[in-house]
C-alpha cells in the first residue's frame, strides 16, 4: 500500500527562510504533500509579523491558500514550534539558527554550506547514500542534543554526484575534471542582473568549485563505524553562470581503478536505481538517473523537469582521450538541488523512524 493511503494525518513542518527563493520553492512543493503540512513558516526581523502572502514577492506561481494567511515568525526555536525544520536560510545566518534549532530539538533539514563538510553532519542525496544518515547517532552524542541536521549537497555537486555514484560504485572512481554550466536561479533572487548574464557566460561563481571538490567525495564514501570516510576521487572544478532559468549542466571527464568503456557505463547508469528505501516516497523519482542517447541531450530547455525536477538526465557517454570516460549531466538546481532534495531526506528520515512522531515502517 502506498504511503499517502497509508498515512491518517499530516506531519506539521515549518520552512526558516520562507520568504526567499529556495524557501517559495519548498513551499510550492510540500502544498498538497501527503505527509507533511507546512503549519509554520519564518524569515527575517523585517518579515516577522507579516501575512506571508504579504510578506515577499511570490515568484512560484500564486500563494498557496493553506499558507498564505500564515503569520511570519521569526527564526527562533522560541516561536517556532514544529519540530521538523526545512531551512531555506542564507549561509551568513544559517549556522547558529540551525543549531539552536536541533539543540532544542528539532530535525533540520539544511540547504546552507554551513554544516556540511562537518564530520558528524550527513550530507546526503538519499538515492546515493541515505545510509549516511545513521551519522545522526555520532551526531547527538557529540553535541548533546536530541535533534538534527541534516544537510542536502551544494545543487551543482549534486548534479555530478548522482551521474558519477552508480559509475563509482561500479569501477572506483578516482580523478574528475567537472565544469558546470549553472542556472541564474541558483542566484537566488532577483539573482543575476539580466545586463550581466544575457549573452554572456560568467566563469565564476564565489565558493562553488571548492564546494564540488569537497563535497562529492564525501557523499561518495563509506560509512564505517559511524563515521564517514571519504572516497578516493579528487576533483578539479570549473564553475561558469550562464543565461539559463533553470538547470545545471555539468560536463565531466573521469578516470576508474582501470579503464572503463562507454558501453560497460552505460549499462551501470541504465540498471541503477539508489538505495531502496527511496523507493516509492512521494518525491522520489521511479528513476532518479535517466540516460539519453541522443547525441546533443540533455538539454536544460527539454530535460530539467524529468521526473518532475527530480531525475539527473545523463547523456553524451563516451570515450575520454585523457581520462577513461566523459559524459554530460543536468538536474533542476532548485528542485533537486535544493527543497525538494531536503523534503526527499525527510521522507526518508520517516521511513526509518527518524522523525518526531513517525514510527519505523509507517510510511
Amino acid at each position: 500500500m502506498s504511503a499517502q493511503k497509508r498515512m491518517k494525518g499530516r506531519v506539521p513542518v515549518a520552512v526558516l527562510g520562507a520568504t526567499g527563493a529556495v524557501g517559495q520553492t519548498f513551499i510550492r512543493l510540500l502544498q498538497g504533500h501527503p505527509l507533511f503540512e507546512v503549519t509554520e513558516v519564518a524569515a527575517s526581523e523585517r518579515s516577522a509579523g507579516k501575512r506571508y502572502r504579504d510578506a515577499m514577492n511570490w515568484h512560484e506561481g500564486g500563494v498557496p491558500d493553506a499558507v498564505g494567511d500564515l503569520t511570519v515568525r521569526t527564526c527562533d526555536p522560541g516561536a517556532v514550534g514544529a519540530k521538523i525544520v526545512f531551512s531555506a536560510l542564507d549561509a551568513s545566518v544559517a549556522g547558529e539558527v540551525e543549531q539552536a534549532f536541533a539543540s532544542a530539538g528539532a530535525i533540520v533539514l539544511s540547504n546552507a554550506r554551513n554544516h556540511r563538510m562537518d564530520p558528524d553532519v550527513p550530507l546526503v542525496i538519499p538515492e546515493v547514500n541515505a545510509d549516511h544518515l545513521a551519522v545522526i547517532d555520532v551526531q547527538r552524542k557529540n553535541r548533546g542534543w536530541e535533534g538534527a541536521i541534516i544537510t542536502n549537497a551544494n545543487c551543482a555537486s549534486t548534479t555530478a554526484a548522482v551521474a558519477l555514484a552508480p559509475l563509482h560504485q561500479a569501477f572506483g572512481a578516482r580523478e574528475a575534471v567537472i565544469t558546470t554550466m549553472q542556472a541564474v536561479s541558483g542566484a537566488g533572487y532577483p539573482g543575476v542582473a539580466s545586463l550581466d548574464i544575457l549573452g554572456s557566460v560568467i566563469p565564476y561563481i564565489g565558493g562553488e568549485e571548492e564546494k564540488i571538490e569537497r563535497e562529492i567525495a564525501k557523499m561518495l564514501g563509506r560509512l564505517h563505524g559511524g563515521h564517514v570516510v571519504h572516497a578516493p576521487l579528487t576533483i578539479s572544478a570549473h564553475a561558469n553562470r550562464v543565461p539559463v532559468e533553470h538547470g545545471h549542466t555539468a560536463c565531466i571527464s573521469v578516470r576508474f581503478e582501470k579503464p572503463v568503456t562507454p558501453e560497460e557505463a552505460k549499462e551501470v547508469l541504465l540498471a541503477w536505481r539508489g538505495q531502496e528505501v527511496c523507493w516509492g516516497l512521494p518525491s522520489a523519482p521511479a528513476l532518479p538517473l535517466v540516460l539519453r542517447q541522443e547525441p546533443d541531450r540533455p538539454q536544460a530547455r527539454r530535460d530539467v523537469y524529468t521526473g518532475l525536477g527530480m531525475s539527473t538526465v545523463v547523456g553524451r557517454v563516451r570515450s575520454d582521450p585523457l581520462m577513461h570516460l566523459r559524459l554530460v549531466a543536468l538536474s533542476h538546481n532548485t528542485v533537486r538541488g535544493a527543497a525538494g532534495g531536503s523534503i526527499l531526506n525527510a521522507e526518508v528520515l520517516g521511513r526509518m523512524g527518524r522523525l518526531p512522531g513517525v514510527a519505523e515502517g509507517a510510511w
